[in-house]
């Protein structure tokens, strides 16, 4: 009997130590992160289209020495303006995020679905990093700072009013222009491009501006406009035709102010990238020239691609002119650009070990943050996330508390293990993994009853108010469990299961589809809530979330 409890004792402890191992490797493995489900770099020199499989909307680069920054819209999700590195720009990482909290705070302290931080522009100038988007409640913002990993300045008010959108600034000696579009929900008109002149810091419009282009003849819903300057020109880069099936639209002037011949650019022609465009144009290091624009890939987000680019007669062309017509085409793969530092394989972070109990830069709130939310307590190997009341919430929509990030890809699978402690026995608590959108679904364990449920939850229409739905539960065995979603293209279904021991996945409830949120794609991520109605307390500890194949 003593041999068998010392063997049993043995085994248990192996069990641990390999536990810990594999955690610790996972760590170690997140420093420099390579997806299992997306790869766009092929190890060989060459790239695959899209080189990011991920709702970075609205991309804008820059170059500043041999390193790439691009931030992205992020809507009312924070923190806000993610900022990602690159030395090649196919291989990308985040390394931070310029907006903290979304201003009025008051306002964004709840979802503000569809809202916030529209469409920013990047630029380095007089060793300073700068970012302008446009709130089209608000009016254009800008934030900067001196150390792009570090902390950035509180927000700007640069030009107050309603449905200015997509601003880019140009400095040129000692003038400093800013051009926008307009949001023709707010503002009443669109298709039209506007340019202000600031004060020479940047952090005012001192004009009324001037119209340089009026798209509404031949490029409708203009918008997204980038300004530069090049050889004696003025180029303004836009989008136009909208972000499903629209077209990228170059115009030159030798005047700031115009008039601007205009041409397109890119468009879709007999390839499968619908609506390619809006996005940057940057140099490599060896002077070429290259395009980073989106594609509307519907509940997935707008992914981003990389396209050569180059010049003929002072006109950009975009990718590749395969019919000969004089617009270029998006290529589906291509030569890596240069790069003078040494170009490693990573991806923006998917899986996370929450290690010192804080979550990784992949994630985003559904509104702004509260540090009463998780714990983040220092030297810890987990999450812990309180169970906050929904108060008379029917459903997730207009709850902040969701920790999200984006889908990473047509195919994947997230597992996370939690574990639940409800408090003094307190029902009507719960912790979850959710795919999130105008309808979502999840699974989750819950705690009714005096016993620990696990429960597959759908709400249907949940943009409109609908009630959740309990689809199945069943009971479990102890307050800890693992939970999982296995999502399939094309149009992203998914499978719930869970697990006991870690090994056995047992599927729960039915078939899910995922929805898009306004203006932005489905979003994966956890939770932990607890009913308006019952006791408070109670919390959840998310051991780790893995991304896999």
């Amino acid at each position: 009997m003593q041999n068998l409890k010392y063997s049993t004792f043995l085994l248990m402890f192996l069990f641990v130590v390999k536990a810990d191992a594999q955690k610790e490797n996972a760590i170690q493995n997140q420093k420099t992160y390579v997806s299992q489900v997306w790869q766009s770099d092929k190890g060989d020199g060459t790239y695959t289209n899209p080189i990011l499989y991920a709702d970075y909307s609205d991309p804008d680069v820059i170059r500043v020495g041999n390193h790439y920054y691009m931030t992205a819209s992020s809507f009312n999700c924070t923190p806000g303006l993610p900022i990602l590195h690159s030395t090649d720009l196919v291989n990308w990482e985040i390394i931070n995020f310029a907006l903290q909290k979304q201003v009025p705070e008051e306002v964004f302290n709840i979802p503000q679905h569809s809202k916030g931080v529209w469409a920013p522009a990047i630029r380095f100038h007089k060793n300073e990093f700068y970012i302008y988007w446009g709130d089209p409640d608000y009016g254009v913002y800008m934030v900067k700072t001196k150390d792009i990993y570090g902390k950035w300045g509180e927000p700007i008010l640069v030009m107050e009013g309603k449905g200015i959108i997509d601003p880019c600034p140009l400095w040129e000696n000692d003038n400093a222009y800013l051009i926008h579009a307009w949001a023709g929900s707010r503002a009443g008109i669109n298709s039209l491009l506007t340019i202000n002149k600031m004060n020479s810091e940047g952090t005012k419009v001192i004009d009324e501006g001037k119209n340089v282009f009026d798209g509404h003849d031949k490029h409708h819903t203009m918008e997204g406009p980038k300004l530069y300057k090049k050889e004696g020109y003025y180029y303004i880069l836009a989008p136009a035709g909208g972000v499903e099936n629209g077209w990228q639209v170059a115009m030159r002037s030798k005047n700031i102010y115009g008039p601007y011949e205009d041409k397109v650019v890119l468009e879709q022609g007999s390839t499968k990238i619908n609506g390619p465009h809006q996005g940057a144009w940057v140099t490599s290091p060896d002077g070429n020239s290259w395009f980073l624009h989106f594609q509307d890939q519907g509940v997935y987000g707008r992914v981003l691609h990389l396209q050569p680019m180059s010049w003929k007669d002072n006109w950009p062309v975009m990718g590749k002119d395969f019919d000969g017509n004089g617009i270029g085409e998006p290529v589906a793969s291509y030569s890596k650009p240069f790069s003078k530092l040494q170009s490693t394989i990573m991806n923006p972070a998917e899986s996370d070990e929450f290690n010192d109990g804080k979550p990784g830069l992949q994630w985003q709130w559904y509104a702004n943050g509260s540090v009463k939310w998780n714990a983040q307590i220092p030297e810890t190997n987990y999450l812990r996330m309180f169970a906050m009341s929904l108060k008379n919430e029917p459903n997730l929509w207009n709850v902040p508390n969701l920790l999200l990030q984006k889908l990473p890809a047509p195919n994947f699978t997230a597992t996370t293990k939690v574990k639940l402690t409800t408090e003094w026995n307190a029902a009507g608590k719960k912790a979850g993994l959710l795919l999130m959108g105008q309808s979502y679904s999840y699974v989750a364990i819950a705690f009714h009853d005096d016993k620990y449920w696990v429960q597959q939850v759908i709400a249907e229409n949940a943009i409109n108010g609908e009630q959740e739905k309990v689809i199945e539960e069943k009971t479990l065995l102890s307050n800890e469990v693992q939970l999982r979603m296995k999502v399939t293209a094309p149009e992203a279904n998914c499978q719930f299961s869970y697990s006991e021991n870690g090994i056995d996945f047992i599927e729960i409830g039915k078939p899910a589809k995922a929805h898009k949120d306004l203006w932005i794609a489905a979003k994966i991520g956890i939770f932990a809530t607890s009913l308006n109605n019952v006791r408070m307390g109670g919390y959840a500890d998310f051991d780790w979330f893995r991304m896999t194949k």
